[in-house]
């Protein structure tokens, strides 16, 4: 590391992303210090999510604190702006996904500054956050996510799981849909929480369905069956 880049910090933090793009073929496209996912869309608005934080509402024409400007919004896509490079997103998806040409489907993901992989996605239609967890046996989604979503923890099998917490109340459900990416699954088991959860777990019932490549700070999914 230079000099230079001990003295910014941040911007040696920023350095580390533009190069796992590089290794993802996705730099010039988009600015890799920023991670943005489209979550969903209003008339003149768009609804993104930055850096792995909370959906906010940004108006066309308008540019957030990290730089992202909003150009257009309309049916299920919106053209975002980010170091003077467009990008246009669908409902979903994220700067740092890459969409599948020929062979299978697949996603690109980038880890956040702790190592984490955040994204945007599907299920049964409703946009959620996800976060990438090996460690979790299925996808876990929480009280309020679940009641967003149309669950019904009440048709599912009960059973308790453990956590950091201790032992936690389940629903056992399979999910009509999971989508990430050009990356679709159907009839994916899931585990609903009893109590709230900050975003929905992307765990091996999902994951064990992926060829799961890493590199760098990316890590790239492709569906195998």
């Amino acid at each position: 590391m230079s000099k230079l880049d001990a003295r910014r910090g941040s911007d040696f933090k920023r350095s580390g992303w533009r190069a796992a793009c590089l290794a993802a073929g996705l730099w010039p496209l988009v600015a890799c210090g920023t991670d943005v996912g489209l979550a969903g869309l209003f008339p003149g608005k768009a609804l993104l999510t930055i850096n792995g934080g909370a959906p906010r509402i940004v108006a066309v024409g308008a540019r957030t604190d990290e730089g992202v400007r909003v150009i257009a919004a309309g049916g299920d896509t919106a053209t975002i702006e980010i170091d003077g490079k467009r990008r246009v997103l669908r409902v979903g998806q994220n700067v740092a996904e890459q969409v599948s040409g020929t062979g299978p489907a697949r996603v690109i993901l980038t880890a956040d500054s702790q190592g984490h992989f955040y994204t945007t996605g599907y299920i049964n239609g409703t946009s959620v956050r996800f976060v990438v967890d090996t460690g979790s046996t299925m996808i876990a989604i929480g009280a309020r996510d679940a009641r967003r979503i149309g669950l019904d923890p009440g048709k599912g099998a009960q059973a308790f799981t453990s956590t950091a917490n201790g032992q936690v109340r389940v629903s056992l459900l399979r999910l009509d849909s999971v989508r990430v990416g050009d990356v679709v699954l159907n009839n994916v088991e899931a585990t609903v929480h009893s109590n709230d959860l900050p975003v929905v777990l992307l765990g091996m019932s999902f994951l064990n369905r992926m060829e799961m490549q890493r590199s760098a700070g990316t890590m790239t999914l492709i569906r195998s069956y």
